[in-house]
């Protein structure tokens, strides 16, 4: 089989929580005002479903649109250390397949490739591009036909169907396997306490803030092990 084939194969079991999360936001979009086009150019354009349900809140409740870009780009801080991560696999590749590549890094492709890649060292770059847009096909595509279906279909399905349930298992499901380190820990617990502890700040600031501190958090506990690691490699030498 393929890389892509393969990347096709182990995507599709995210459609558990794409469609009905991508159906949702269709759903609450058009009850909040947008038109059919809006919806799915939101969809098209942000391609970030954390990102745009937050957005989506805010504008409903009129918060500055300051407030808005600043809690979606918070929300979506992570992206930046998630192209980090996957830098030693696809920095190498040209330029065009890069930003198509960084278009289409969400949550799911982002686990699901690192973990193929860490599992399979052995891989070239074409073979870890291939797996890369193969795991994309049966996610990010579906997502754009689950919101137009989402919005067509509008206050058709009530919100009480509990379809939001997807977000917070999507987000254990991926996070869990990648918590391996003392640092992505720490990030993982101050990011999500301290958001917690800042729940009641307006216009979902506290979400802003929990980001940051578990950005800190990460990037000390990382320092500090370096440093450990460093000073524990200089006593070996002498």
């Amino acid at each position: 089989m393929s890389s892509y084939w393969r990347g096709v194969r182990d995507g599709l079991p995210f459609l558990i929580v794409v469609i009905p999360f991508a159906m949702l936001f269709g759903v609450l979009a058009t009850e909040a005002g947008l038109n059919m086009l809006e919806t799915l150019s939101f969809s098209v354009v942000v391609i970030a479903g954390a990102a745009q349900f937050t957005a989506l809140q805010l504008m409903t409740e009129n918060a500055p649109t300051w407030v808005v870009l600043a809690s979606a780009l918070a929300v979506n801080m992570r992206m930046a250390m998630y192209s980090a991560s996957l830098t030693p696999h696809l920095g190498a590749a040209p330029l065009w397949q890069r930003a198509i590549a960084a278009y289409f890094l969400v949550d799911q492709t982002y686990a699901g490739s690192l973990l193929e890649y860490e599992k399979r060292p052995d891989m070239t770059l074409p073979e870890k591009l291939g797996y890369f847009f193969g795991i994309v096909t049966p996610i990010c595509f579906p997502w754009y036909v689950a919101t137009f279906v989402g919005a067509w279909l509008g206050a058709a399905i009530p919100t009480e169907m509990g379809l939001d349930f997807a977000l917070p298992i999507a987000f254990l499901a991926m996070i869990g396997p990648l918590l391996r380190t003392p640092a992505h820990m720490a990030a993982a617990f101050t990011g999500a306490s301290v958001a917690l502890l800042a729940a009641g700040l307006p216009w979902n600031t506290g979400l802003i803030a929990g980001g940051i501190a578990g950005m800190i958090a990460g990037a000390e506990t990382e320092r500090r092990i370096e440093k450990s690691r460093a000073a524990l490699n200089e006593r070996r030498a002498t």
